[in-house]
């Protein structure tokens, strides 16, 4: 069991970027992985922005309760929740990524509270998303980076920052949310304001 902090892209943004993904041409996509040993896109249901890596022996239920008072905290000094988008993209050993986008100064501020109440070091976060790995080889050139040049989903608010546990399963990891916590104030007595459950 590994646990992760994590931000989950809006149900808009998971299918513009499914779109522009499934609509590269079949060329261009083997030109740009051209070898590159077992290059895959890693399924839309799995995509998140990671916020801070926890490690194997974590404990999740007190990690959980030290995200909840730390994103409390960034309510009070942020309030509203920021808006981002998915942008560009860029590729590291193994790996392809789609960037983010925050609307403007102040989303970008609460975004790094964020990832400091998640338990990482804001200066050294670059957000981005994985959409594809390979097992083995290099990119030639810029080819593969260029895929996702000038990308750009639509904006959405963030709602939640959710602390997830991944497990090894047949077909790839597997994520269970193990708290969820709102970026928004709740509302005493309304339905469903109880993130966390």
């Amino acid at each position: 069991m590994r646990l992760f902090t994590a931000l989950r892209p809006s149900e808009e943004a998971v299918r513009h970027l499914s779109a522009a993904l499934d609509s590269l041409p079949e060329d261009r996509l083997a030109d740009a992985t051209e070898g590159l040993r077992k290059f895959r896109f890693i399924p839309s249901a799995r995509w998140h922005l990671t916020l801070c890596f926890h490690g194997d022996d974590a404990d999740p239920g007190r990690l959980g309760a030290r995200l909840e008072r730390k994103v409390a905290a960034v309510r009070e000094r942020h309030p509203g929740p920021p808006r981002l988008r998915l942008a560009a993209g860029g590729s590291f050993r193994g790996v392809l990524w789609v960037g983010t986008e925050p609307e403007d100064a102040s989303d970008e501020a609460t975004i790094r509270a964020l990832v400091r109440a998640a338990g990482a070091d804001p200066h050294d976060y670059q957000g981005h998303m994985t959409v594809a790995r390979w097992a083995a080889g290099r990119p030639r050139g810029g080819r593969l980076r260029g895929l996702l040049d000038g990308y750009a989903g639509p904006w959405w608010e963030l709602g939640e920052v959710t602390l997830v546990r991944s497990d090894q399963g047949e077909g790839g990891p597997v994520y269970t949310p193990v708290r969820r916590v709102a970026l928004t104030r709740r509302t005493p007595g309304r339905p469903g304001s109880n993130p966390s459950a």
